[in-house]
């Protein structure tokens, strides 16, 4: 049976983690958030955002609405965008990768299809930059056991395993993702206020890796210091009325064609109530519908609730299918192009693995340099 590690004092680092998300931490991010937002018109050029998904199977529409639809607009506000194809981090909590070339090209297809440019933006992946997973040796130094445990998708995942051994590679899981960000110099990570402990953890490595070895050069840190663009992504349920998972199979993927949606959306679990209402608390799964009908632009929840009205849970579904369907189907249709032209995802993630590898390599040998590693 694994064990868990004795409790320790925690260190001032520790305290900054576990308060990343308390209250007055959590409003400083949030004001913070909100002048970056306003600065990102005036001054694009001062930053670098830099987002990851893992390709554990094929986006949905939790994952358009929660970040997807997003890319597209920073990067035409001119911010040197970049997207990481997270491949390695497929196996920090499965025994395989599945079939990980098609969710690899699945991913660059959404990604170019909801309107991503190559030419503007970088998509690469994890395992294609060695110089990038380099950079976890140094940083393990200075992060200590009792951090990565507190860390919470660490805590979660321990809590999770009743038992079961956890792989290093999931116990490291937030040293990766530091550099998974401070490799490439990004300083803008959009994030949800429950992954502010992920990127504060990113801030005190590369602060701690400045004050360890670059005494030297302090008017010019190795590392840029990470910031969040926090984003209210709406909460959106499965069809079944749990949290939307590809695991659980109860999301509607952006790759399904119309017929397929109309199909998925018809098993969505509703109530027994003829007169549809907009009313989260009481009635989730109905209001989860409506939701989904409000992003996709039929209006808000309760003006789609009011149309409908005694109409139930049958014209509900048909509303949220025909909005759904009509918001999807230009994103869809470029999809479709993408996917029959493999030659050319290929050469999209070939391109953006070379950028990624030039701008690893450089940071890698300033890192190299402050270490005094360069021989």
């Amino acid at each position: 049976m694994t064990q868990t590690p004795e409790p320790t004092a925690p260190t001032k680092a520790e305290e900054a983690l576990a308060g990343a998300t308390s209250g007055a931490s959590l409003a400083r991010s949030m004001a913070r958030s909100t002048e970056i937002e306003a600065d990102l018109d005036v001054n694009p050029g001062r930053y670098r955002m830099l987002t990851g998904v893992r390709p554990t199977g094929n986006m949905h529409l939790g994952h358009y609405f929660g970040t997807m639809h997003s890319w597209a607009k920073i990067q035409d506000r001119g911010v040197d965008t970049w997207i990481l194809v997270a491949d390695y981090q497929v196996i920090t909590d499965r025994d395989g990768v599945g079939p990980i070339r098609e969710r690899v090209l699945s991913l660059v297809a959404d990604s170019l299809a909801v309107g991503v440019d190559p030419e503007r933006s970088t998509i690469f992946a994890h395992s294609a930059v060695p110089e990038e997973n380099q950079l976890m040796l140094p940083f393990l130094s200075l992060v200590t056991e009792s951090e990565l445990h507190r860390n919470p998708t660490v805590k979660s995942e321990l809590e999770a395993t009743d038992g079961r051994a956890m792989t290093g590679l999931m116990l490291t899981y937030p040293v990766h993702q530091a550099a998974d960000i401070l490799f490439c110099q990004a300083n803008l990570v959009p994030v949800g206020k429950d992954q502010l402990p992920h990127l504060e953890q990113a801030r005190l490595i590369a602060q701690r890796f400045d004050k360890r070895y670059g005494r030297a050069v302090k008017e010019h840190p190795v590392f840029r210091r990470p910031e969040a663009l926090l984003s209210e992504a709406p909460l959106l349920l499965g069809l079944d009325g749990e949290k939307m998972s590809k695991s659980r199979h109860n999301t509607i993927e952006l790759r399904m064609s119309a017929d397929e949606t109309a199909k998925a959306l018809k098993k969505a679990k509703t109530d027994s109530e003829r007169v549809i209402t907009y009313d989260p608390v009481g009635r989730p799964e109905v209001a989860n519908l409506l939701t989904l009908a409000s992003l996709c632009g039929a209006g808000t929840p309760e003006e789609i609730a009011e149309r409908i009205g005694d109409g139930g849970a049958g014209t509900l579904k048909k509303v949220t299918t025909e909005a759904v369907n009509e918001f999807f189907a230009p994103i869809r249709a470029r999809r479709a192009e993408l996917a029959a032209n493999e030659d050319y995802l290929l050469q999209v993630l070939h391109t953006g693995n070379e950028r990624a590898r030039a701008v690893a390599s450089q940071t890698l040998d300033a890192v190299r340099t402050a270490m005094h590693m360069d021989y």
